[in-house]
């Protein structure tokens, strides 16, 4: 009489059934041949997103229309790496902690303060930014913005309020993903672009609404391309079945496409605040209207060149 012993080791690990059939079929009929598995190093697309990688989406609202992009932005994602869309207002006082839960974030923001330097959201968001989230220690968090506004009657400061979301996040440190590009638009100017490409997904659900699905769909997709799913905790370890035959390897290899570079802005004269950080030893500048920002290392008093100075990021 043989007996077969089969143990399989998993963490955070969902095996595909038809290896496991495969195994047990290999064991049943004598073959002496033995697997490993080793999952797959990246994440392709949402339905291989097998390793319990999970991404937090964070949103402000006035009216409901930023929730019920988030909420299509999770449905995209899929609830098996999407957490439920949280609203920011609900999370004040325990920011730290709620980030922490995930591995990368999706943040968004309407615009109602048209026109503002700071502070233009309208939403909780602008409760934290210069306070609870000064204290964060975020550095390395992927984070992506998305952001709603109205491109025909606020054409010059469309989705203004998703730049400042962003620049706050990468004065924190974080790598930011989601770029993307202006074209098919219908806005005159926008404090959301940097370089030549909104700083994330602009959607305008008054004027394009009928575009808001593809936009959403083509946004994610690019985001996984981007490695929003990718890292150190999605890695599994092998699962293999013991033999004292030679052990061949299936391994899938999928490239990481990194996100284009962002060009910023030289310092200049014209009069920049300066928000220092002290956590990431960066100081976030942005421009006396609110229309050019970029983020330098070190504290505001090493640019001497810049007018003025601000230090309210400052823990």
């Amino acid at each position: 009489t043989k007996y077969l012993v089969i143990v399989i080791e998993t963490s955070r690990t969902m095996i595909p059934s038809a290896l496991i059939i495969s195994i047990l079929a290999a064991a049943v009929t004598n073959d002496a041949t033995a697997f490993t598995f080793i999952p797959p190093r990246v994440v392709s697309n949402k339905e291989t997103a097998l390793y319990g990688t999970k991404v937090g989406i964070f949103f402000g609202t006035s009216t409901g229309s930023t929730q019920e992009a988030a909420d299509i932005i999770a449905e995209e994602f899929g609830d098996d790496v999407a957490s439920s869309p949280i609203e920011i207002d609900e999370i004040q006082g325990s920011v730290a902690a709620e980030f922490a839960k995930y591995d990368a974030l999706v943040v968004g923001t309407p615009t109602w303060n048209t026109g503002a330097d700071t502070e233009r959201s309208g939403t909780g968001w602008d409760e934290i930014y210069y306070g609870e989230m000064a204290d964060l220690n975020i550095a390395g968090k992927k984070v992506a913005v998305f952001g709603l506004g109205d491109s025909v009657s606020y054409s010059e400061n469309y989705a203004d309020a998703s730049g400042e979301l962003h620049d706050v996040f990468e004065s924190l440190g974080c790598s930011m993903l989601g770029y993307t590009g202006t074209d098919g638009y219908l806005h005159e100017e926008s404090k959301a672009i940097r370089g030549d490409k909104f700083c994330g997904l602009l959607l305008d659900a008054v004027n394009q609404e009928e575009l808001t699905e593809e936009r959403v769909q083509n946004w994610v997709a690019a985001l996984i391309d981007e490695g929003i799913l990718a890292g150190a905790s999605t890695a599994a370890p092998a699962v293999s079945v013991q033999s004292s035959t030679p052990v061949p390897q299936i391994e899938t290899e999928v490239s990481v496409v990194e996100p284009a570079a962002v060009s910023q802005p030289e310092p200049k004269e014209e009069g920049f605040v300066g928000h220092y950080n002290s956590l990431t030893d960066k100081t976030w500048w942005v421009g006396e209207e609110g229309r050019k920002s970029f983020v330098t290392t070190g504290p505001p008093d090493m640019h001497t060149t810049l007018a003025k100075t601000n230090t309210r990021m400052s823990p």
